[in-house]
């Protein structure tokens, strides 16, 4: 995963996300409980600040004005915690978990493709939320799933999440699309123009598809595939390979091909679909029949943390109703407090449809593949590190 905010214009597409809120279509990303993972000991109680906080980050997860001078909520934290805030960016969920991998860092807000790995690889701690007091504020549907627990352990406090949306030129489709299809089928008015995103989770994004168009497939779990419907995603992928103009990681990449007309369709976030609006670019975003993928960040603290309790004093922090509402404006998203709202402009949690839980089970959020099916297939699914080798194939 790789994602980019931006800063003042979050509000220009309201009737494009109402349409995308408009459409049908259902999928859950929900699996059952994963392999027990190492047993690592969860914190008790904070001792004093540790006066340092070094953490990996989304772009625009830890803003301290260095951006924009309005844009600030680290530096309010360092003057209320004594903790002084460093971060790494990291453009991708793989450059994450490689960075965690070194023990440098006391947290991470990691997405769902990324903290399952963090977790069975024993690179984060679980999270004692009694020690977060704005814990109880988190929407409840946030809490306890697939992407940031383990049997009923939290191993992290949810941050944030967003739809990964069809985004199209308004110019070259005269009626919106309802279906995935036309970033699939070889004579879509978008083929030789279709945007992918690049990761192997994109896997997901075509089992996705099949689970409506190829219903002998069974496919429940777009995050659980077994050999037959594993196959069956990447020989989708390998046959829409033809008609991918591009395959992006940086959202600037996304919203360059869009607005010079270079890409007509294709997977992508609100707010880059907010950016290209903003210039006047003829641009709309749908959620199509067949549902959505989509993204959940998780603030996880490291099994290795230096700075244990100013990460807490983060996480307690960064999920406060204020803080929520600076995030999310920001960055483009729905904040996991819907106290949040209190401090939003007008309409924008009602744009990005905040404390909605109907709208947020239409998703299926990032989930790191596990061999574990999570039912009564045992361990007979792919895992991530074969989905990894197969994205390498897909590409040539």
């Amino acid at each position: 995963m790789a994602r980019t905010p931006h800063a003042t214009k979050i509000l220009l597409a309201v009737a494009a996300l109402a349409a995308v809120v408009a459409s049908t279509g259902a999928c859950s990303g929900d699996s059952g409980a994963s392999a027990a993972p190492p047993d690592i000991p969860m914190a008790q109680q904070l001792g004093t600040p540790e006066g340092r906080l070094d953490m990996v980050v989304w772009t625009g997860y830890a803003e301290n004005g260095s951006n924009d001078k309005k844009v600030d909520w680290v530096t309010p934290f360092t003057k209320a915690t004594g903790c002084k805030v460093t971060t790494k960016v990291a453009d991708t969920s793989d450059a994450m978990v490689a960075l965690m991998e070194t023990g440098r860092y006391d947290g991470v807000s990691a997405s769902g493709d990324a903290s399952l790995r963090l977790v069975h690889a024993g690179l984060v701690a679980p999270v004692n939320t009694g020690l977060i007091g704005n814990y109880a504020d988190i929407a409840g549907y946030l809490k306890n799933q697939p992407y940031n627990s383990v049997n009923g352990q939290m191993y992290g406090v949810p941050h944030g999440y967003g739809a990964n949306v069809l985004m199209y030129r308004t110019d070259k489709f005269q009626q919106r699309p309802t279906s995935w299809s036309v970033i699939w089928d070889e004579d879509s008015p978008a083929a030789g123009h279709v945007v992918a995103y690049d990761s192997p989770i994109y896997i997901a994004d075509a089992a996705l598809y099949l689970k409506t168009h190829r219903p002998d497939l069974e496919i429940t779990d777009v995050y659980a595939l077994d050999e037959e419907q594993f196959a069956a995603a990447v020989d989708l992928l390998k046959r829409q390979r033809p008609n991918v103009n591009q395959y992006f990681v940086s959202y600037l990449d996304e919203l360059h091909s869009f607005t010079s007309g270079y890409n007509y369709a294709g997977i992508g976030w609100q707010v880059t679909a907010n950016l290209a609006l903003a210039e006047k670019a003829p641009v709309a975003t749908t959620i199509p029949v067949e549902g959505a993928t989509g993204w959940s960040d998780t603030w996880m603290i490291s099994s290795k943390a230096q700075h244990p309790t100013c990460m807490y004093k983060w996480m307690n922090w960064i999920t406060a109703p204020k803080v929520q509402a600076q995030v999310a404006q920001w960055f483009g998203e729905a904040p996991a407090n819907p106290k949040a709202c209190r401090y939003t402009a007008k309409g924008f949690c009602s744009t990005f449809r905040v404390g909605d839980q109907a709208f947020y089970k239409r998703l299926a959020f990032w989930r790191t593949p596990t061999k574990d099916c999570g039912d009564d297939r045992g361990d007979s699914c792919v895992e991530y590190s074969r989905w990894a080798q197969a994205w390498t194939q897909i590409k040539g």
